[in-house]
């Protein structure tokens, strides 16, 4: 009986022992096991740290909660504007000296010119969103004066036009009628500038925003813009035969499809061919619903593609400028066989999409057909009225730039400038 009882109490002992041994042996590779995930951790952590301080000046290496991972991308995206913005939009450009003269009567957005002589004919457009002109200013290349001011027709577009003269009479072609983002019309007239006097033409088949307009062989040559939405870019061509402000037929002719659509291009007639160059695909548009047709934005292309129309009336494809542009319809003159462009809308910002201007002087040589940078504005803007008189280059109103680091649109303005402009012969 003693045997078996001490038999008992050793095996019991002995129990114990083995479970004493087996609990240390599991703490200890617990223990163990913790200290490397709380190492790998710690590693792992740091390293997330110290890009966030990477990122964000002056930062803390502390785990962010949401909210401050948000503010945290806020920051960033801040960060990148603001060194995109100074860079992106820019091509190197000699710096020009500019002399400014008096501003126009009004400012002026999507405003259009044609230049008669040493006379400059600036019509309509914005003053802002909610107001739009009814009128022509005139200014005077001889005395560098505004000189007159005219309506235009109660029923005439007050922006987005399509403009040509035969250099006594200006062809007034479709456009929009009235603020912010309305409707366009089909309606067309034509000023005798001798006289001031207004007439109507055959309105076109279809109501377009801001065609590419020319007077080519006696025909008006109306060319792309947006279609009704103010969106849609149009690829139809149609022309009419004019003489002395007066329409010979009674219909516009379908003439050959231009092969890229959209508005707010230049469109030239030099050495008997007609070109067309740059441009956007989409545009604002009305918003659905709105009473006073807000302005919504959309999705916007822009490049900078240059057509030709030839003998053979097919349109070839030419070099194109050296960036995207946009806002250029009146933006040009003709100077010893140059395309002359000044200012104008480029690509949308990288990060935000917003709108950048183009502050550059581009030329396009007529006889080697290539594109140069030429020179630079005083600030980036769009839709300049440029005129040459005298060997001067003169550019007034659009709207500019938010200041020398920001590309970004901003003031309506109807500054004029000008600057002494020498070019080979």
């Amino acid at each position: 009986m003693a045997t078996t009882t001490r038999f008992h109490q050793k095996h019991t002992s002995s129990t114990k022992i083995i479970i004493f041994l087996c609990l240390s042996t599991f703490i200890g590779i617990a223990f163990i096991a913790t200290s490397i995930f709380h190492v790998s951790f710690s590693s792992t952590y740091l390293s997330i740290a110290s890009n966030w301080v990477a990122d964000v000046p002056n930062a803390t290496a502390v785990t962010l909660p949401s909210k401050e991972e948000v503010e945290k991308n806020k920051i960033k995206r801040k960060i990148s504007e603001r060194f995109l913005s100074a860079t992106f939009a820019d091509l190197p450009a000699p710096q020009w000296n500019w002399e400014q003269l008096d501003s126009a009567p009004v400012p002026r957005l999507d405003g259009y010119a044609i230049q008669i002589q040493n006379l400059f004919y600036v019509f309509s457009g914005y003053a802002n969103l909610d107001h739009v002109h009814s009128h022509v200013d005139v200014f005077d290349f001889n005395s560098n004066k505004w000189v007159d001011r005219f309506d235009t027709p109660k029923e005439m577009a007050n922006s987005h036009l399509g403009i040509a003269t035969d250099g006594r009479y200006i062809y007034i072609m479709s456009g929009q009628y009235g603020t912010q983002c309305r409707g366009p019309t089909a309606l067309s007239f034509v000023l005798d500038t001798k006289t001031k006097k207004w007439n109507n033409l055959p309105p076109l088949p279809f109501p377009r925003y801001a065609p590419a307009t020319q007077l080519w062989r006696g025909r008006l040559h109306v060319m792309g813009g947006s279609k009704e939405n103010r969106h849609t870019p149009g690829l139809d061509h149609w022309s009419l035969a004019v003489k002395d402000g007066k329409a010979l037929e009674k219909q516009w002719r379908t003439e050959i499809p231009i092969p890229r659509g959209g508005p707010h291009r230049a469109c030239i007639v030099a050495n008997d061919r007609l070109y067309v160059i740059g441009g956007q695909e989409g545009d604002f548009m009305a918003k659905p619903g709105s009473p006073i047709f807000k302005c919504s934005r959309r999705l916007e292309v822009v490049y900078g593609d240059v057509y030709m129309l030839d003998d053979e009336m097919k349109w070839k494809t030419l070099p194109p400028m050296p960036k995207p542009n946009s806002h250029i319809e009146c933006a040009w003159v003709m100077v010893n066989n140059s395309i002359i462009i000044t200012g104008g809308t480029t690509e949308k910002h990288p990060l935000t999409k917003r709108m950048m201007l183009v502050g550059e002087v581009f030329r396009f040589d007529l006889d080697s057909m290539k594109w140069s940078v030429i020179g630079r504005l005083p600030y980036r803007i769009k839709t300049t009225l440029a005129g040459f008189w005298d060997g001067w280059l003169y550019f007034t109103s659009g709207q500019r730039d938010r200041g020398p680091d920001n590309p970004q649109p901003r003031k309506v303005v109807g500054e004029t400038w000008r600057t002494k402009l020498s070019l080979p012969s």
